[in-house]
């Protein structure tokens, strides 16, 4: 197991990881406020620490990845009552629908997926025990807040000072003349007619969405753990706001690594609903295959933002065609996909380059580079028959796909798919039928006229590549 280093967001710096116990990790994911479709930025988030928990589990780390789904929320509120349907029915379709999303894109179940409604007793524990440290109190109108003035570290993860902040900066908690200060946040919200409520020693009231995850992650992984992650719109005022009332509440340390992903960008701009660039996941598969946007996310380190467009996603497809062309040709070499032994891979110089990418903050586009150098040294070996090669290149190809979960589909379905899509609208069968009179015509040595069919292939970018023992085409990219 290699040193991994870590780009720990609390002290701006990539730190060398530590476990807590040896060869163990425990990984806390926000996720996602089921009252709506999952974005793309959602996709960003999860196929990121999709590839982070599938590496760190092929270098032999016991991982534990703990990812929450918040159900109650005022956005969930007032969307069931627009649609005039119950919450629990709002929530579960939304809840049905991300976890088709995030299977389409090939991200793992997390190990424990737990509702921010099934964890109130946890969440009125640390709002007692808030309350009798002096840590949090309660208004005249039954709301209860977290103070920031009592608590001094506060802002450290984001580096502001209260002093210098300005009201405002967070959107889900409402300004309220009884709050001590502008930036104490709400732990419990007092009921209000028709709205949900849970029974508490403070009266009947609702969670506020910071105190979910300190009781969420704590029940799961315990008021001490590895990694805290998700998107870098979270890191304030969320998961400020959760450093400081975990750490109130528990007198120690919350998280020992604070892991952020980049923005999207939607055609050069900031994705928003007010921006009308708003783009689903569903949207977005609908036109491109999911193994197309998955290689789009790793193509950028997980902490830059990424831009998303179909001119960039065309190009991505195209990227990932190539990949399948050469696994494609190779398969007639292979006679099996797992050859190499434990040894041989942990021995090659480009498995190593890979490893060495990944523990380095889980550096994706170097880890891609040496797929490149593989795919250019399969199409090598592949030109020049050198079936050893061929075996060796496809396999180490295949291992590593197999980490990052892509080039694991059929290859000959995704290139119809994508060929036919581009191929100028000569359908597939058309093709096929031009590669069988070319092959009559070079069996009977009509050269000329199997020439002549490759050049009018070629001007509608169909590159035929001849092997000893097939032809096959492709789109001349």
């Amino acid at each position: 197991m290699s040193d991994l280093y870590i780009y720990n967001a609390e002290t701006r710096i990539k730190e060398r990881f530590e476990p807590i116990i040896t060869n163990e990790i425990k990984l806390y994911v926000c996720g996602i406020t089921v009252y709506d479709f999952c974005h793309i930025g959602h996709a960003r988030t999860m196929i990121a620490f999709d590839l982070i928990v599938r590496f760190l589990r092929s270098q032999g780390w016991k991982v534990k990845y703990v990812r929450n789904i918040t159900d109650i929320d005022d956005k969930i509120i007032h969307k069931a009552q627009d649609n005039r349907e119950s919450i629990g029915e709002l929530t579960d379709r939304f809840i049905h629908a991300m976890h088709e999303d995030f299977q389409a894109l090939g991200c793992l179940s997390p190990d424990v997926e737990p509702k921010a409604t099934d964890s109130i007793q946890d969440i009125q524990y640390i709002i007692q025990t808030l309350l009798q440290k002096k840590y949090a109190y309660q208004t005249v109108n039954g709301d209860i807040y977290f103070s920031v003035e009592n608590y001094p570290k506060y802002g450290r993860l984001s580096r502001r000072k209260l002093t210098d902040m300005q009201a405002g900066a967070s959107q889900r908690v409402k300004i309220e003349t009884e709050k001590h200060h502008p930036f104490d946040f709400v732990l419990w919200k007092a009921s209000k007619s028709n709205e949900p409520f849970w029974p508490s020693p403070w009266g009947n009231g609702r969670p506020g969405w910071h105190i979910e995850c300190s009781a969420m992650s704590m029940c799961h992984l315990g008021n001490h753990f590895d990694i805290h992650g998700g998107g870098g719109d979270l890191l304030f005022p969320h998961h400020e706001n959760e450093i400081a009332q975990s750490e109130a509440m528990t007198g120690g340390k919350h998280v020992n690594y604070w892991v952020h992903t980049g923005f999207i960008n939607v055609n050069g701009e900031k994705m928003s609903k007010s921006s009308g660039n708003f783009l689903t996941i569903r949207d977005a598969l609908k036109s491109y295959h999911p193994e197309v946007i998955r290689l789009l996310m790793i193509s950028s380190h997980y902490r830059n933002p990424i831009d998303f467009s179909d001119h960039i996603l065309k190009d991505t497809q195209k990227v990932l065609s190539r990949f399948y062309q050469a696994i494609y040709r190779a398969q007639p070499f292979v006679m099996s996909k797992n050859n190499l032994s434990l040894a041989q891979l942990n021995s090659n110089p480009l498995v190593k380059k890979f490893n060495q990418a990944m523990n380095d903050d889980f550096n994706t586009p170097e880890a891609l580079a040496v797929c490149f150098d593989l795919l250019k040294q399969l199409n090598v070996a592949l030109k020049d028959e050198n079936k050893k090669q061929v075996i060796e290149s496809y396999q180490l190809l295949l291992w590593i796909g197999n980490i990052l979960n892509i080039f694991n589909q059929d290859p000959e379905k995704i290139l119809k798919q994508s060929n036919t899509e581009e191929s100028s609208h000569l359908s597939e069968q058309d093709i096929h039928q031009a590669i069988l009179v070319r092959n009559e015509a070079r069996k009977n040595k009509q050269y000329a006229l199997a020439d002549e069919i490759r050049q009018k292939l070629l001007k509608k970018d169909i590159l035929l590549e001849d092997t000893q023992t097939q032809t096959t085409w492709r789109l001349n990219q």
